[in-house]
């Protein structure tokens, strides 16, 4: 492109693939600009591809953002069908250990230094206030704004220090919601002074990017955050920040069922935010659609050309820090934060050929399904293990000797009656059975934390024998 104006718009684009090899328009894009590229688990098949996928983007283009979500626990890319091995943010705060925080984010940044990735869309910086809120849940370090603060900046460091840039989420705060932005837009009704905290201690620590929620703050603003010029105003002016503004992808229905896509892209970076996430389900076409949007946008004067620039080079900066610099991977760091977070109560052993019945629900739209299970991982040691999974409206097996749930504060049809079944709860350990033989929360269901609970259950019943 000889468009001076249309080089600006695609550095601020992060396009998205589907497949584990780069498409011929990726290649063009990154080639004439284009600013980074947005990885999901279509496109990992093992670490040995990603390095070479990874190695095959930057051949057209050397100074490129490569951004993943690889935040332990639920959500993981590199680890997507085995699980992560490392647990994720609830299990960590639970321990409250910062040396052991920084330890599981420096291991992190050293399995996606060793694949080419230099960018890591984590911590998850937001409190957890609302237990209801359906999308952070086991994501977030906790309820109370000082424990995920002080995490959230020891996850930085310890990521960071592998020259893979942070990025804390979700501005202003999505942890005090009741809906998922990925499917409407939630509204921040209270007070959203204390979910700031966190995101102070992330500047504070140095971290390279922020992105955006697509909540609505009552109090600041109608219209998303994404999008809202106080909002944006408060992360620069009050908190300072003066690293990448990171919209979250544009095709969740908060925006593209609201204002719509293009017209989302120019309100974005006219209110302040410098990239902008075109997410797996847009391809080539809105591409391009958006970046004419903005380009259209600064001629017609409503996004000023001055401000394109601005966001232009602060990804452009971005992408020159962050330098991955592969470390010792930790690998016991996981495992001894998933033990260290365990709750283990009563009699939790079982016999020679239990039966383990685990009740899940609709898969979290970050995390994606999941392909471990603790019947899984139990069957391993256990080869007469019976392993079911339910869903809802499924009968539960009266006879089940291991009950596994997931947030069942928030799912009525998990809460069952089955006293004389060990209860697993992987989610928010809000919801206790009465009576019950054994209890065991996880604190997120990330493989690591189902080993570390399946370690416990053996123990118990080699003891119990």
């Amino acid at each position: 492109m000889s468009d001076s104006l249309e080089r600006l718009a695609s550095q601020c684009l992060f396009a998205s693939f589907g497949c584990p090899r780069p498409p011929d328009w990726i290649r063009r894009e990154l080639a004439d600009g284009l600013g980074g590229i947005c990885l999901f688990s279509s496109n990992v098949q093992d670490r040995s591809q990603l390095a070479e996928l990874t190695a095959s983007l930057r051949s057209d283009r050397t100074e490129v953002l490569i951004g993943i979500d690889e935040e332990g626990g639920d959500v993981t890319r590199l680890e997507w069908v085995e699980g992560s091995s490392y647990p994720g943010n609830l299990a960590l705060g639970a321990v409250d250990d910062l040396a052991l925080t920084e330890r599981v984010a420096a291991s992190i940044g050293s399995d996606l230094a060793a694949v080419g990735v230099n960018l890591d869309f984590a911590p998850v910086a937001d409190v957890n206030s609302n237990p209801d809120n359906p999308v952070i849940g086991v994501r977030s370090f906790g309820a109370e704004p000082e424990v995920v603060a002080r995490h959230v900046a020891a996850f930085v460091r310890g990521l960071q220090s592998r020259g893979v840039a942070a990025c804390a989420k979700h501005f202003p705060g999505h942890g005090d919601t009741s809906e998922d932005s990925h499917l409407e837009l939630p509204t921040v009704a209270g007070d959203f002074e204390p979910g700031l905290e966190p995101f102070r201690a992330a500047i504070a620590a140095g971290v390279q990017t922020i992105m955006t929620a697509h909540v609505r703050v009552a109090a600041l603003d109608d219209a998303p955050a994404t999008l809202s010029v106080p909002v944006l105003a408060l992360l620069r002016e009050e908190l300072g920040f003066d690293g990448v503004v990171i919209a979250d992808a544009l095709e969740m229905k908060a925006i593209a069922d609201t204002v719509g896509i293009e017209a989302g892209a120019v309100q974005s970076l006219a209110a302040g935010a410098d990239a902008l996430l075109v997410g797996r389900d847009l391809g080539e076409d809105w591409v391009e659609r958006i970046r004419r949007a903005i380009v259209d946008a600064v001629r017609a004067g409503e996004l000023p050309e001055a401000r394109l620039r601005e966001a232009a080079a602060r990804v452009a900066r971005a992408a020159a820090w962050a330098r991955p610099a592969p470390g010792e991977r930790d690998a016991e760091a996981g495992i001894a934060a998933a033990r260290a977070a365990l709750l283990v109560e009563g009699d939790i052993s079982v016999g020679a050929a239990p039966l383990v019945v685990e009740l899940r629900p609709c898969p979290n739209v970050a995390a994606g399904p999941a392909f471990h299970s603790l019947g899984a991982l139990l069957q391993e040691r256990l080869p007469d293990v019976q392993a079911v999974v339910l869903a809802e409206g499924a009968p539960v097996p009266g006879e089940a000797d291991v009950v596994v749930v997931r947030d069942a504060h928030r799912h009525p049809w998990m809460q069952v009656d089955a006293p004389d079944a060990v209860l697993v709860e992987v989610g928010l350990p809000l919801w206790r059975p009465r009576p019950v033989r054994g209890y065991i929360a996880t604190r997120g269901a990330g493989r690591v934390n189902l080993e570390a609970a399946v370690e416990q259950v053996l123990a118990a019943s080699v003891v119990a024998r």
